[in-house]
């Protein structure tokens, strides 16, 4: 079995490294194609005014200046031989559930792998902060996602279905089984945080914060939140179905 791996966490992150180790388990013709530099909330974006610049550590390890989704690319059409037979995309320094997943180039590179005709999962790893560092128990996707990718390929799934797979943050040993989750949702609140630099000028940051909000127990945010890993069946498809009938009933029109 051939496999690509990339992230958004740049080609230096831990959690490619953790990835490696993982995939490695499971074959031995591995190919790595990650970003250059740290690429997280740019989604499924390409790369598109300017160009690609790409540096080969060896044979099988490339670092691109560009987003998930051109790593993706320009391993399957470029760098590898033949496609791969599985796209592994992480593991990511956080979890990446709910409305996350809209957010995250660690999801789109696997999007990116499923738009090519190739087989793909995002794996991510929800971490604690304990006195302003991340505390990242990444033994735990080490240890529980070769076994878990083993039985996950071994499933049917349509060529436009992705899977979403996050690791919750406790020991291995404290996993409390593996949950067929939704995509949760969760209170989105976004403000503009305004500061001056020392010639006075003003700046922005974007901040995210969270408020309260109903938890579904069939989400991927309850099994986070119950120590066991959430396994997410994503799909292209964007359309509202439910809605289709609604609109063409004001329109005058009839949804075939």
């Amino acid at each position: 079995m051939r496999i690509l791996l990339t992230n958004d966490d740049g080609i230096h992150a831990e959690g490619l490294a953790v990835l490696e180790r993982i995939a490695r388990r499971l074959s031995d013709d591995i190919w790595v194609v990650a970003p250059e530099t740290d690429q997280s909330g740019l989604a499924h974006s390409l790369t598109l005014s300017e160009p690609l610049r790409l540096r080969k550590i060896d044979d099988r390890h490339y670092a691109l200046r560009g987003t998930p989704t051109d790593c993706v690319i320009m391993g399957v059409r470029r760098i590898l031989p033949e496609p791969p037979d599985l796209v592994l995309s992480g593991v990511n320094s956080g979890a990446n559930i709910a409305d996350d997943v809209t957010y995250s180039g660690t999801v789109a590179g696997a999007i990116e792998g499923t738009l090519l005709g190739i087989r793909a999962i995002a794996l991510s790893q929800e971490y604690e902060f304990e006195d302003g560092h991340r505390i990242v128990p990444w033994e735990t996707a080490e240890t529980c996602a070769p076994d878990l990718i083993r039985q996950l390929i071994k499933a049917d799934m349509p060529k436009d279905v992705l899977l979403n797979v996050n690791f919750p943050n406790c020991a291995p040993d404290a996993v409390t089984g593996t949950r067929v989750t939704v995509q949760g949702k969760l209170s989105h609140e976004a403000s503009i945080d305004e500061r001056r630099d020392a010639r006075g000028f003003p700046y922005f940051w974007l901040r995210f914060g969270r408020g309260k909000a109903d938890v579904a127990a069939d989400s991927d945010v309850a099994a986070i939140r119950a120590d066991a890993i959430s396994v997410t069946p994503l799909q292209l498809d964007l359309t509202a179905h439910k809605s289709r009938a609604a609109l063409a009933d004001v329109l005058g029109t009839q949804a075939p």
